[in-house]
């Protein structure tokens, strides 16, 4: 399988449970919600994503031929000096990576000793081997992804059920960890506000921020 990634860095895990924590992110392109097109975002399901995930052009992307070449280049990115044990963690992202990422690559990583995370959309069955699971659901799309490490909910998207509703729901399913995330841009004070006043009414839910953001790293 010829593996296409938009981009790949070392960076920190910038939301969530692992917030802070060293990690390798690899950005594969493509998504089954969005074409990442503008002229399409009008008609897709997920109209609020602002990321670039087209193509290979992006700083450590490109064309990978095999599973062990995007392994070794994922172990290229880490940066850790340390001895002993070294918390190996790459974060396979998109667009949508479960369009990607498969049994051989996943396989070729945990030789190489890394815990492999992903965050998905939730609408693609996760392959065995996967470590750590964030599902971060889209209004509009039909979730399959039950059970997972994280939730992780972007708060407020259009089409949305009464949000009240929506957590209930959410809260009687498997999910370890649950996040509530103000969606991003100029309504971000508001949606924040609303994020917060959600955590304190239902604190089954703790609040997620776009720390990357908030200190200037990708």
């Amino acid at each position: 399988m010829v593996y296409t990634v938009k981009e790949l860095f070392p960076t920190l895990q910038g939301e969530g449970t692992h917030t802070g924590r060293a990690a390798v992110f690899c950005r594969f392109a493509g998504c089954n919600l969005w074409s990442g097109r503008e002229e399409d975002r009008a008609t897709a399901i997920c109209k609020f994503c602002d990321t670039d995930f087209v193509g290979s052009d992006g700083d450590g992307g490109g064309k990978f031929e095999s599973a062990i070449d995007l392994a070794n280049a994922i172990e290229s990115a880490w940066k850790s000096t340390s001895a002993g044990p070294q918390q190996r963690y790459v974060v396979f992202t998109g667009g949508e990576p479960l369009l990607q990422l498969d049994d051989e690559l996943i396989a070729k990583l945990h030789e190489k000793g890394f815990e492999i995370a992903i965050e998905t959309n939730g609408t693609i069955k996760v392959p065995k081997g996967v470590d750590w699971v964030c599902v971060s659901p889209k209004a509009g799309s039909d979730l399959i992804v039950l059970q997972a490490n994280e939730l992780k909910l972007v708060i407020p998207q259009e089409g949305q059920d009464s949000l009240e509703k929506l957590l209930a729901r959410f809260e009687k399913m498997d999910y370890r960890n649950r996040f509530l995330q103000p969606m991003d841009g100029p309504n971000l004070k508001t949606n924040t506000e609303l994020a917060i006043s959600l955590c304190q009414k239902r604190p089954l839910w703790r609040l997620s921020l776009q720390s990357h953001k908030l200190i200037g790293i990708r």
